[in-house]
């Protein structure tokens, strides 16, 4: 037995993953390379000068598609060259030979090769001998003249043919073991725009039929795991909306790469992770900012424990998910060092290792397994067997040797949940800003509390109902008084009248302008309480609907969506009412506007507070009232205006759609006077360096 020399354990690429905020973490190497095995240490007298694909069979042979020399190559388990197929006696007993193969498969009895330019998939046994060819299915399923170009297959445990046809859009071909027609299964959906369906709609027959088809996206590669699911590839997603499912954590099917089949055809993948599973999440990475894009998906292969791995074309990388789509690591580059890749093609398991087929060196690298994949492999072995203990001590030794694997947190958490360690695994999940899985280690916590503590429950609720009920009827009765007042009113006075405005607002403003029942310095401290509930709001929200609160931030975000809206109205409003006859001074629009919030910091608040007793499911309660408290403030500043400038229903909602012109025109203005200002400061600042340099 002859073993392979074993290259460098170095690695001449950047190991990492995903966090949940999308930034790269680096981590151990989960895979070093191993051996270059080209043809000659193959034993080959010739070379491979167009490799298509790479399979391992269940012999731990390697088959190797070689399209120059029309053969498939084939090694046993230690790379060393046993045979080839390159040519064989068809059934009529005529000599016969490949065109342009492009794919194989092997299972435990045949070798199934896609000779893809003569329409077929031909059969052999596992030494070589010819059994049968399966030619173009006969259907009128397939399209008038279509072209049936085989370039990947994958055979169940049943004997049915899935076919992955390059020219074919309506999805995966099914065939039986005898190459009779099944159907089509898991074809892609096709989105059209709505200006598409309309152009559409008016276009004549002749320019319909010159447009351009709305078809399925093809796909280019195929394979399948121990229990029959299909893993299927394609890289003919436009890039944009490829990216885009990326940016919106999409857990849809609409867009993604690579799926994973049942024997119906419907897409059972998990993509419970950070991300989709799509190769690359930001378009430029840690080593090859050059490159940008999504990534190119041109095949997948299937590992150990539920694990399963695709390869980026574009940066020649390995991107590798355990079952529930979370990025466990991705490794590989473009180079000439040593375990880098110049064009990869394809890839496969063989027991520890992954071996990735280099198109344009005409090789395979093989890369190994290291302790921290081991590690990995454990634990996960560990989870699917339901040995919850082993999986916690094993993930907790990951995070040890790599502290920023927001998976690893997840797992633990996980753990611990299905242990009923709730709060412990809400913990682990913080840790992750995993939101998610913490909203339902959070619901159990919730519910023993509930049980614990039920009695409190309906006295508290009383208790509130109380308060606020009382907290009302002190108002009235403050706004009753002062009603019959006469004279300046206290800032109290002032403040409690709010409440009354709110819930009359025709005579409410009414007297907020004529009877003085409000002033300049009240409107200011609303102003000034609405910013505060708003600062509070956001960092003061539960950790399910805001994990990172960022308090400098926030203090300036509170007073930017509070203020600048509030005094872009004001000075638009006031322009335009000023020529147009409105009675309100710039002091009674920007009181009356402020009045107009109370409705923000009375809903906000107790939503913020509540926030924190809710889960994820319940957040609609937290949209609902939310969207209740703007649509309170709206219609209350339409009144508003309309009272204080004294104007008709129809000249009021004119001038305020006019008011909302003018506000985008005001902001215009600003962004122009701070990109002018910019360029003064520096073109000063230049002149200044200039000045000091000849001095």
């Amino acid at each position: 037995m002859i073993l392979p020399s074993v290259v460098s354990a170095a690695t001449p690429y950047a190991t990492y993953t995903y966090s949940a905020g999308g930034q790269v973490l680096t981590s151990p190497a989960a895979y070093v390379p191993d051996t270059v095995v080209d043809a000659a240490y193959m034993g080959l007298n010739g070379t491979i000068d167009d490799p298509r694909d790479l399979l391992v069979g269940p012999d731990e042979r390697v088959y190797i598609v070689d399209a120059a020399s029309a053969s498939v190559k084939v090694l046993d388990r230690y790379y060393k060259f046993l045979f080839e197929i390159n040519s064989f006696t068809n059934e009529h007993g005529v000599p016969d030979t490949f065109l342009n193969p492009s794919g194989v498969f092997v299972n435990d009895k045949n070798i199934y090769v896609c000779d893809t330019d003569n329409n077929r998939i031909v059969m052999f046994d596992l030494d070589g001998n010819y059994v049968k060819i399966i030619g173009k299915p006969e259907s009128n399923l397939f399209e008038e003249g279509s072209i049936y170009k085989p370039v990947a297959c994958a055979v169940d445990d049943y004997g049915r043919i899935f076919v992955v046809s390059s020219t074919t859009y309506q999805g995966i071909i099914v065939l039986n073991d005898n190459g009779d027609f099944f159907g089509f299964i898991g074809a892609q959906k096709v989105a059209i725009s709505a200006l598409e369906i309309i152009w559409r709609n008016i276009q004549t027959e002749e320019q319909r039929a010159q447009s351009e088809e709305y078809v399925s996206t093809e796909f280019n590669n195929i394979t399948i795991d121990k229990d029959n699911f299909i893993y299927v590839t394609t890289s003919s997603i436009a890039e944009s909306d490829q990216q885009g499912a990326i940016n919106s954590k999409s857990k849809a099917s609409d867009y993604a790469p690579v799926k994973k089949l049942n024997a119906s055809g419907s897409d059972v993948m998990k993509r419970n992770g950070f991300y989709p599973p799509s190769g690359e999440v930001r378009i430029t990475n840690v080593s090859t900012a050059s490159i940008t894009g999504a990534s190119k998906i041109i095949d997948a292969a299937v590992g150990p424990e539920g694990t399963w791995s695709i390869i980026d074309e574009k940066r020649s990388k390995v991107f590798t998910y355990d079952d529930n789509g979370n990025l466990l690591f991705t490794f590989g580059d473009k180079g000439t060092q040593t375990g880098n890749i110049d064009s990869i093609e394809a890839i496969a398991y063989q027991g520890s290792k992954i071996l990735i087929l280099d198109k344009t060196n005409d090789n395979i690298i093989t890369f190994r397994r290291t302790e921290y994949g081991d590690l990995l492999l454990a634990a996960l072995e560990h989870d699917n067997n339901r040995m919850y203990d082993a999986t916690i001590d094993d993930w907790t030794e990951i995070l040890k040797r790599n502290n920023n694997f927001d998976a690893a947190y997840i797992q633990i958490g996980k753990a611990l949940y299905r242990q009923g360690e709730y709060e412990q695994a809400m913990d682990y999940y913080k840790s992750a800003y995993e939101t998610e899985n913490y909203s339902e280690a959070y619901k159990e916590v919730r519910k023993q509390w509930a049980n614990s503590f039920f009695w409190m429950i309906p006295i508290v609720i009383v208790v509130v109902c109380i308060l606020i009920a009382k907290f009302f009827g002190f108002a009235a009765k403050v706004n009753k008084r002062t009603a019959m007042k006469v004279g300046r009113k206290s800032l109290k006075e002032e403040l409690l009248y709010a409440f009354h405005v709110i819930f009359h607002p025709f005579d409410g403003f009414w007297d907020l302008k004529h009877e003085k029942r409000g002033s300049v310095r009240s409107a200011f401290v609303i102003l000034l309480i609405t910013i505060i509930v708003y600062f509070y709001n956001s960092i003061g929200q539960g950790y399910i609907f805001n994990p990172r609160p960022s308090t400098a931030m926030n203090i300036m975000g509170a007073i930017s969506a509070v203020l600048a809206p509030l005094l872009l109205w004001v000075v638009a409003n006031w322009c335009l009412t000023t020529l147009f006859e409105g009675e309100g001074s710039m002091s009674d629009i920007f009181t009356a506007c402020c009045y107009c919030l109370t409705p923000l910091p009375l809903l906000v608040l107790p939503v913020t507070i509540a926030s924190n007793f809710l889960t994820a499911n319940e957040g609609g309660l937290i949209s609902m009232l939310s969207s209740f408290a703007y649509i309170w403030l709206g219609i209350l500043l339409v009144l508003a205006m309309q009272v204080t400038h004294d104007y008709s229903v129809g000249k009021n909602l004119l001038t305020c759609v006019a008011t909302i012109v003018g506000m985008a025109f005001l902001m215009f203005l600003g962004i122009l006077f701070s990109s002018l200002m910019a360029k003064i400061v520096s073109f000063v600042t230049n002149i200044i360096e200039e000045i000091s340099y000849r001095l």
